[in-house]
């Protein structure tokens, strides 16, 4: 099984991030992830020509911005705006939680087995308050890192 919170730690957790819009967001985070592999316009260009095939704006004030791109390994990051912003999301609410995947081009599996517990994680009320909550990167980390690290609810053990 694929743990999607060994992907985060404190270099790509930010919380109350300013954005004024989906695009300087996108911008915000493609500098943020950049690599020595993978640098942030060749980053900003394919989260946003995904973006360009359907908003990645899941509703409930969540997007999953992700991409496939020429890099190594899966890349994530989780923030949290200091004020919603329009993005174009399914219901038409404005969106401050953000979770944005990197995928190595020929990954698959891994990939939608990450946006599968991203969506049943943000569709918890509960969850998705209690990342508003947070005031720090820390706490942040510590609450998003608590929720996926989570068993699912029909995985019991025998």
């Amino acid at each position: 099984m694929f743990h999607v919170e060994n992907l985060l730690g404190t270099s790509n957790v930010r919380c109350r991030v300013e954005a004024s819009s989906r695009k300087r967001v996108i911008q915000y985070i493609a500098e943020m992830m950049a690599t020595n592999s993978v640098n942030a316009d060749q980053l900003f260009d394919a989260l946003m020509n995904r973006e360009r095939l359907g908003s990645t704006g899941l509703g409930d004030g969540v997007a999953i911005p992700h991409c496939r791109i020429a890099c190594q390994e899966i890349q994530a990051a989780c923030l949290t705006l200091n004020e919603p912003i329009d993005y174009e999301a399914t219901d038409g609410q404005p969106v401050d939680l953000l979770f944005v995947l990197v995928v190595p081009e020929d990954e698959h599996n891994a990939h939608l087995e990450a946006l599968s517990v991203l969506a049943e994680t943000f569709a918890e009320e509960a969850n998705r308050e209690a990342l508003r909550q947070c005031a720090s990167d820390d706490a942040l980390l510590a609450v998003i890192t608590e929720q996926l690290s989570r068993p699912e609810p029909n995985s019991q053990t025998a």
